[in-house]
Formats: C-alpha cells, sequence, structure tokens
C-alpha cells in the first residue's frame, strides 16, 4: 500500500517540522510533503506524482529565480 522513504527535513523549531518522503503509494510514485508536530503528522501537506512534482519544481525554480 505505501512505501515512502524520507528523503528530507526542514526544521522550523522544537516542536514542527516538514518532512518530505518519496515512494511508492497505491503503485503510483510519489512525493509526500507534509507538517509533522511533535513527531506526529498533521492535515497539513500535499502528495504529489512524479509529474506534478516535476510541475511543482520548475515554479519554485521560477520564483526563486534559480537556475540549475
Amino acid at each position: 500500500m505505501s512505501d515512502l522513504q524520507i528523503s528530507g527535513r526542514i526544521i522550523r523549531n522544537e516542536k514542527d517540522e516538514v518532512i518530505v518522503k518519496r515512494g511508492n503509494y497505491w503503485n503510483i510514485e510519489v512525493f509526500d510533503i507534509r507538517w509533522f508536530q511533535n513527531d506526529k503528522p498533521t492535515r497539513k501537506g500535499i502528495r504529489l506524482n512524479l509529474e506534478e512534482a516535476r510541475m511543482l519544481y520548475e515554479i519554485l525554480r521560477r520564483e526563486l529565480d534559480e537556475d540549475i
């Protein structure tokens, strides 16, 4: 059903962090970007398939004015 591995973390403070996971969810390759509070997932987050993740990446790259 779900086979997600942690790709990275963004720590905001001692209680809150964003965890980025990548893996398979119902046989679809996905990225899951979710807020955690006290090591528990909140309802705030987004799960994207790879095509959607690439579109989000392009938007962020454009908005942050970064060229790779």
